[in-house]
């Protein structure tokens, strides 16, 4: 049986590679509007003006580009100990480190596919100096004045060799609900998308054609509106941003969204997801078939050939 939906909270914060660190920088901090709140070693910490915690990104200088930690709070300390518990009964032990500024000990492990997980509870609230406080006081930063905005980290998406493993691997082990999913014809599953929380995806796990293991499709931030990505893509075409794909909308949990890659690399996708919430305690797995989505994305367009193929690290 799967654990109690609810011992993962929420997705805290993911951390990119790139062998640009200055010019990934200047894209999360200029283009983005994130606000840097720590640097140590090769690593730089940005948040997001509506996440709570002490960062939401961790970009760090790197050789190649990719993924490396991504990180779950639990909901509490009680849930965290019982998903080390099943990380363990499960074969999948990890190791305690305490090495990121405003968290306490972090249960660092992997996913079948060999991406790094890590799961923590003790977490400090972000407190914003004088000049980034804001008007409101349930909010925890005031928003930028420049750049797209972002609100706060939404969901990543790690490539898979196989996608069935480590979306049980969420679901049995993790607790999260799978929400969407596409099946082949073969019956094999090429994506599925699952959530810790009343959102309709937190972590998606999607097919890697080159057969690679423990790659990143993308990660995602969400706007408050469907007209800041329309912003974000005039400011990408005006700073010489690769845009891959977008403005549109998707078929699969009707995100409006826009596709870019960093300097460093890594695909990012900005979205509007903030309405759609799966609030139903018996929500059916949605199934899409093959030629379902031979149909393209929501208003007709069909996905180009880079969204397939581009992965990090290359």
């Amino acid at each position: 049986m799967p654990p109690p939906l609810g011992d993962i909270a929420h997705l805290g914060h993911v951390q990119l590679r790139t062998p640009d660190p200055d010019r990934s920088l200047w894209f999360f901090t200029r283009m983005l509007g994130m606000t840097e709140s720590g640097r140590a070693g090769e690593s730089v910490y940005l948040r997001t003006w509506d996440d709570y915690e002490h960062h939401s990104l961790v970009l760090t200088a790197h050789t190649t580009s990719g993924p490396g930690r991504t990180a779950l709070r639990t909901s509490s300390a009680q849930a965290l100990e019982a998903r080390v518990k099943a990380l363990e009964d499960a074969g999948l032990a990890g190791t305690w480190v305490e090495d990121e500024p405003g968290l306490g000990p972090l249960y660092v492990t992997q996913d079948p596919d060999g991406h790094e997980i890590a799961l923590y509870w003790e977490s400090e609230w972000y407190e914003a100096p004088p000049g980034l406080r804001p008007g409101l006081k349930n909010q925890p930063q005031a928003k930028p004045a420049h750049g797209v905005g972002v609100r706060r980290l939404d969901h990543v998406n790690f490539l898979a060799a196989e996608v069935s493993p480590n979306a049980g691997f969420a679901h049995h082990v993790l607790g999260a609900r799978p929400t969407e999913q596409i099946v082949l014809d073969s019956g094999r599953v090429a994506a599925q998308w699952l959530t810790f929380t009343d959102k309709s995806y937190d972590v998606v796990y999607t097919e890697d054609w080159s057969g690679a293991r423990g790659r990143l499709h993308h990660i995602a931030f969400a706007t408050d509106t469907r007209e800041d990505i329309l912003r974000a893509a005039d400011l990408c075409l005006d700073n010489g941003v690769h845009i891959e794909t977008g403005p549109h909308k998707h078929a699969i949990q009707q995100t409006f969204f826009l596709y870019v890659y960093e300097p460093g690399g890594n695909r990012v996708e900005l979205c509007n997801p903030l309405t759609r919430l799966v609030l139903a305690p018996d929500w059916p797995l949605i199934t899409w078939t093959a030629k379902e989505r031979a149909k393209g994305q929501a208003w007709g367009l069909k996905s180009i050939e880079s969204f397939h193929t581009h992965g990090t690290p290359p």
